[in-house]
């Protein structure tokens, strides 16, 4: 029974065809990359172009061997540079933060606000600007400047009005006054469980 050959060994692909071969597949996915951006392909495409230059320009490394390791050193300083140079975004600003992070954060009234209802744009405030929001007092009408004084775990959030002529001084202790908000309701709640499990 004879078998059909594996391109190989018909010839067509030959040891001093494939440093080409790499620089092709290089190319390709630098090409990908470019294409659909995201880090993807860059860090393979820059390693595989690389190693098949390398392999062209100097032919005893054209050694499939010597392009593998080639491949693995251009790899790891692709790796290295992308990951120093941080091409796609500032170091961590790609991470999800969690609602504390909106604490401070100012905005804008788009549906009047009121102590039970409202919505607000906020400035930086993420993927989806618009939030729910409750005021800490009184009704906030549409337009209105707002400071995010309590994130209310990031589904409603809790504003307050932030009037003309207010510095980063006033929000500064408009966020003060909101922490301490929030930990003299985490004590009450706190005194509210010791007295329940000292009645049981």
């Amino acid at each position: 029974m004879a078998y059909l050959p594996f391109p190989l060994q018909t010839g067509l692909i030959t040891p001093e065809t494939l440093p080409l071969l790499l620089v092709l597949a290089g190319l390709g996915l630098s090409l990908a990359e470019a294409i659909a951006p995201g880090a993807h392909f860059v860090v393979l495409g820059v390693a595989l172009l690389a190693a098949g230059l390398a392999g062209l320009l100097i032919a005893p490394l054209a050694t499939p061997l010597i392009l593998g390791l080639l491949v693995f050193v251009f790899g790891a300083l692709a790796l290295y540079g992308y990951r120093e140079l941080d091409l796609y975004g500032g170091k961590g600003e790609g991470k999800t933060s969690d609602s504390d992070a909106l604490t401070g954060k100012m905005g804008r009234v788009t549906e009047r606000v009121t102590p039970t209802s409202g919505e607000v744009k906020l400035d930086e405030g993420g993927f989806n600007p618009y939030y729910a929001a409750r005021s800490v007092h009184g009704e906030l009408e549409e337009g209105t400047e707002v400071i995010v004084v309590d994130p209310g775990g990031g589904n409603v959030v809790t504003v307050e009005g932030v009037g003309p002529g207010e510095d980063e001084i006033d929000r500064e202790l408009a966020r003060e006054r909101a922490r301490q908000r929030r930990e003299e309701s985490a004590e009450r709640e706190e005194e509210l469980e010791r007295e329940g499990t000292e009645g049981v």
